[in-house]
C-alpha cells in the first residue's frame, strides 16, 4: 500500500509514547539476594542438583559416573563406590562431606561440575548448598509427587483488596515481595479481557453500552459469556493443540483426513461444561465403558489425532509403534505434565522414571489393532481403522451436535483394544522398534507419581481412573495450571509441560494446591474454575506497570499487574472478523480454507489428492472463525504461524509468543485485514454522516472502548490527510477499495477509502492485538 510509511509514522508516534511511559531503571535488579533461614531441599537445592549433577550422578543407572546418586538421600548418605571411608553429605558436616568439599575447589581436577562441562555454580548457590548441609542435608520428596493439601488462605490484616480466596494467596506473596497491587483496570479495558479471555472475540457494541451504563455487573457478563457457544470455541483452541488436531494425514504424501467431527465434540463438550474427568475419560478410554454410545466413540478419536503415513515401502510395525509412542506421550504431557518420552531410550536423565517405567505405560495403548500402514496416499476413506462412520441418523440424534453439511457419511478415526489376544510388550533396547529385550512387561504406572491399584482393569479405563484418584499428584495440578496459563499468559507452574526436577518451581505452590483441590472438589466444574479466576481482583488489576514494579519483579511473576498479552493467532482473525461484521458465527463443521498467498502449496511437494492444490473456499467460508482454518500438517497456514500457531504436529501445552517484522507486513498487507477494514468502512459511512461518529464507533468495535482525546485527535487528522490524497486522485482510492471476495456497497468511494486507511491503523494498533 503506498500510505503504508503514513500508517506506520503513527506507529512510530505510539510507540514512542509507550516506551516513554514504561521506561524504567534496573537499578534494584542487580542486589545481593539474602540466603533464607530454613534452606528447602525441594524449592532451593533441587534446582541447583537437577541443573548441574543429576547429569551424571541422577536416576540414568546408565550415564551414572563413580556410582554416586545424588538425587536420592540413600544414594547421597551412603559411602563413596572409591572411596569407602568417604560420603557425598554429611548431615550437619560441611568438612566431612565431599559435596561442599568438591563445588568450593579450585583445583580442576576435583572440582564439581568439572570445568569441561561449561556447567558453573554460582558463590550464592555454593553457600545455599552448604547451608543446607549444616541443617542436616534433608531431602524431600518432590513437591509435584505429593498430592495437593488445601492449606489455609492468608488472610493479611490490612487486605481490603481481596475478593476470593485466589487474592488471599496473591496479596500474601505480593506483600512478601515488597509489592501492592494495581488499581482497578478501567471499565473498557475489563471488558475486553474478559470477552477475548471467555469468547476469543471482543465486546459488540451493546455489551460494552451495557455494561459500562451498569445495567450488568461484572458477574452478569461473566456469565453471558460463559454461556455464548463461542466460549467452547475459545477454550477448544487450547484443547486441539493438546490433542494434535489437524485436517491431514502428515509425512510425505500428505492427504486430507475428516477428524472434524471430533472438533465438534470438543467445543459441544466444553459447552455443556462435561466435567473434565468425565471429558478425559471418554477420550482415552471411552470405548472401553459399559455398552459405549455413538457419542463416547467419537470422543476416542483424541487418541488418533497423530501424524500417519500414507508413503509406500514403509515398515508396518516401525510406524504402528510411532502411534504408541504418541498415544503415550500425549498421556504423560497432558495428565501428568511429565517429559516421559525422555525415558524412551534410556532411564530418564533427571527425574526417578526408568526405562521400565515408560514401556509399563507404553503397554495400556500397545494393543490397538491400528495398522502402521494402511495404504496409500488418495484412499477415498478419509480415516484409519478402527474408525466409526458418522451419517444424517447420527447428527439427528445422540450426536446431534455435529454440523454436517451434506447427506454424505464422514469417516473418524476412533480407538479400540484387540478383542481375543492382548499384544506383548518389552522394553525396545535404545527406543528401536526391532530391538526387544527382556520379559513381557505388564500395564503399570511410575510408583514415585502413585502405584498403580490392583483393583483397576490392566487397561486404558483403568488407567485413567488412577488418573482421577483422589490422592492423585498431578491430574488436577496439570489442568489447573493449564487454564492459569490460558488467563494470564504464564502458569503457576512456568513449565506447564514438565512438573519434574528439570521443571519450574511453581511461583505460588499453595495457591496451585488449593485450586487443584478446589477443582477436585467441585466435581471436575471447568467453568465453576474459570469464573473464580476471572472473579478476582487479581484478575481485574491494571496492567499498567510503574517502575517501582519493573525494579522488585520485572516479570511480573508476583502478578501485582496484569500481564498484557499478544492473542493468539487464531484470535486476531476472530477479532478482525468479528469487529467488522464479516464473521459468520456458525458452529462446527468441516474446516474451511481462507486467503491464501498463490502458489504456496504447489511450491511444496509435500500434497496429494485434494491437498496438492490450494483450493480456496468461497463465500460463507471465507469468514469462518480461525478455529476452522484447514490445517495441513505438512504445510500449516502461513496466516498462523506468522503470529505462533501450533504446526499440531504433536501435544503442544503452550505456545510461543514472538515478535518479528512479518508480524507488522501481515497485519498492513492482509487481504483479509484490508477487506475487513474496507466492510467497516462501508457500513459505517453508510450510518454516520459525520467522521468523528464513524470513528468512535469503529474504535469501540476494535478495542471495546471510546477513543481518548488525544487518540480521536490523532486519527481525525489522519483521515482528513487520506480524504485530501484520494480527493487529488479518486482512481487510487476506487483501486484502494478493491479487495477481498465480499460483494462491495454503494458508496462514497473517496470518503470510504479515508475511513478504511483509518480502520486499518486502528487494527494495527499494539493494543488491538494485545489482551491488556
Amino acid at each position: 500500500m503506498k500510505n503504508t510509511a503514513v500508517v506506520l509514522s503513527i506507529f512510530m508516534v505510539l510507540f514512542i509514547v509507550a516506551m516513554a511511559l514504561n521506561s524504567c531503571s534496573n537499578e534494584n535488579a542487580n542486589k545481593e539476594i539474602k540466603i533464607p533461614d530454613q534452606v528447602s531441599y525441594n524449592f532451593h537445592i533441587r534446582p541447583i542438583l537437577s541443573d548441574n549433577c543429576f547429569a551424571c550422578h541422577g536416576p540414568d543407572a546408565n550415564k551414572r559416573e563413580a556410582g554416586l546418586r545424588l538425587d536420592t538421600e540413600a544414594g547421597a548418605y551412603a559411602a563413596l563406590k572409591e572411596n569407602p571411608d568417604q560420603h557425598a553429605i554429611v548431615p550437619g558436616s560441611t568438612n566431612k562431606s565431599q559435596v561442599i568439599k568438591r563445588i568450593f575447589s579450585e583445583d580442576a581436577s576435583e572440582k564439581m561440575p568439572p570445568p569441561e562441562s561449561n556447567l558453573t555454580i554460582t558463590d550464592f548457590e555454593r553457600n545455599l548448598i552448604k547451608k543446607w548441609v549444616e541443617q542436616g542435608g534433608v531431602y524431600e520428596k518432590h513437591w509435584a509427587f505429593e498430592p495437593p493439601i488445601k492449606k489455609t488462605i492468608p488472610i493479611p490484616d490490612n487486605d481490603e483488596w481481596s475478593h476470593n480466596p485466589i487474592d488471599g494467596f496473591i496479596f500474601a506473596k505480593m506483600e512478601e515481595k515488597g509489592l501492592t497491587p494495581s488499581p482497578k483496570a478501567e471499565e473498557g479495558y475489563l471488558l475486553k479481557r474478559l470477552s477475548l479471555d471467555l469468547t476469543g472475540l471482543p465486546p459488540t457494541s451493546e455489551e460494552v453500552r451495557l455494561f459500562n451504563s451498569g445495567q450488568k455487573s461484572w458477574e452478569e457478563m461473566i456469565d453471558h459469556y460463559l454461556n455464548k457457544p463461542a466460549y467452547g470455541e475459545k477454550l477448544a483452541l487450547l484443547w486441539l493443540d493438546i490433542s494434535r488436531y489437524a485436517d491431514s494425514f502428515g509425512y510425505q504424501n500428505d492427504n486430507i483426513r475428516t477428524q472434524w467431527p471430533y472438533r465438534d465434540w470438543v467445543i459441544h463438550a466444553f459447552n455443556k461444561n462435561i466435567p473434565y474427568d468425565k471429558f478425559l475419560t471418554w477420550q482415552f478410554a471411552g470405548d472401553l465403558l459399559p455398552e459405549p454410545n455413538r457419542e463416547q466413540l467419537l470422543a476416542t478419536a483424541f487418541n488418533r489425532n497423530h501424524k500417519v503415513t500414507e508413503e509406500e515401502g514403509v515398515i508396518h510395525e516401525e510406524y504402528r509403534m510411532e502411534y504408541v509412542l504418541d498415544k503415550t506421550n500425549t498421556f504423560s504431557k497432558v495428565i501428568l505434565g511429565m517429559t516421559m518420552e525422555c525415558a524412551q531410550c534410556h532411564d530418564h536423565k533427571y527425574d526417578p522414571i526408568s526405562q521400565k517405567d515408560y514401556y509399563n505405560l507404553y503397554a495400556f495403548f500397545n494393543n490397538t489393532p491400528e495398522k502402521g500402514f494402511e495404504g496409500g496416499a488418495g484412499s477415498a476413506v478419509r480415516a484409519k481403522t478402527p474408525l466409526m462412520w458418522i451419517d444424517t441418523e447420527d447428527t439427528e440424534g445422540i450426536l446431534d451436535f455435529i454440523n454436517h453439511p451434506d447427506t454424505n457419511k464422514v469417516a473418524v478415526s476412533i480407538m479400540q483394544d484387540l478383542q481375543d489376544s492382548v499384544r506383548p510388550t518389552f522394553i525396545l533396547d535404545r527406543g528401536l522398534y526391532d530391538a526387544p529385550k527382556g520379559e513381557p512387561l505388564s500395564p503399570n504406572t511410575p510408583d514415585i507419581i502413585k502405584p498403580f491399584s490392583q483393583e483397576l482393569p490392566k487397561n486404558r479405563l483403568g488407567l485413567v481412573k488412577w488418573a482421577f484418584a483422589e490422592d492423585h499428584p498431578l491430574t488436577s495440578r496439570v489442568f489447573v495450571n493449564l487454564i492459569w496459563q490460558e488467563i494470564f499468559g504464564v502458569g503457576l507452574v512456568p513449565s506447564s509441560g514438565d512438573f519434574g526436577m528439570q521443571g519450574k518451581l511453581p511461583t505460588h505452590p499453595e495457591l496451585l494446591d488449593w485450586l487443584a483441590v478446589e477443582f477436585r472438589e467441585s466435581g471436575w466444574d471447568i467453568k465453576k474454575l474459570i469464573k473464580l479466576i476471572v472473579s478476582s481482583s487479581t484478575y481485574q488489576q491494571s496492567s499498567a506497570v510503574s517502575k517501582e514494579m519493573l525494579a522488585i519483579d520485572p516479570d511480573n511473576t508476583y502478578l501485582s499487574r496484569f500481564p498484557r498479552l499478544r492473542l493468539h493467532a487464531e484470535l486476531i482473525r476472530d477479532m478482525v472478523l468479528a469487529s467488522s461484521g464479516l464473521l459468520v458465527p456458525e458452529l462446527g463443521g468441516p474446516s474451511v480454507k481462507p486467503y491464501q498467498p498463490e502458489g504456496l502449496w504447489e511450491a511444496s511437494s509435500s500434497g496429494r489428492g485434494e491437498l496438492n492444490i490450494y483450493r480456496q473456499d468461497k463465500g460463507d467460508k471465507l469468514y469462518r472463525r480461525g478455529i476452522y482454518t484447514f490445517i495441513k500438517l505438512t504445510l500449516p497456514p502461513p496466516s498462523l504461524l506468522i503470529f505462533d500457531g501450533s504446526n499440531r504436529d504433536i501435544c503442544q501445552v503452550n505456545r510461543n509468543r514472538t515478535n518479528t517484522p512479518l508480524q507488522a507486513l501481515a497485519m498492513l498487507n492482509d487481504p483479509l485485514v484490508l477487506e475487513a477494514s474496507r466492510v467497516l468502512a462501508e457500513k459505517l459511512v453508510a450510518n454516520y454522516k459525520d467522521e468523528k461518529s464513524a470513528i468512535d464507533e469503529a474504535f469501540v468495535r476494535i478495542l471495546g472502548r471510546l477513543p481518548k482525546s488525544e487518540e480521536e485527535k490523532l486519527l481525525k487528522a489522519f483521515y482528513v490527510e487520506e480524504l485530501s490524497r484520494f480527493q487529488e486522485d479518486p482512481d487510487i482510492a476506487v483501486n484502494t477499495l478493491m479487495v477481498g471476495d465480499s460483494p462491495a456497497a454503494k458508496m462514497e468511494e473517496i470518503r470510504t477509502a479515508a475511513l478504511m486507511q483509518v480502520i486499518v491503523a486502528i487494527y494495527n494498533l499494539e493494543e488491538t492485538l494485545t489482551k491488556t
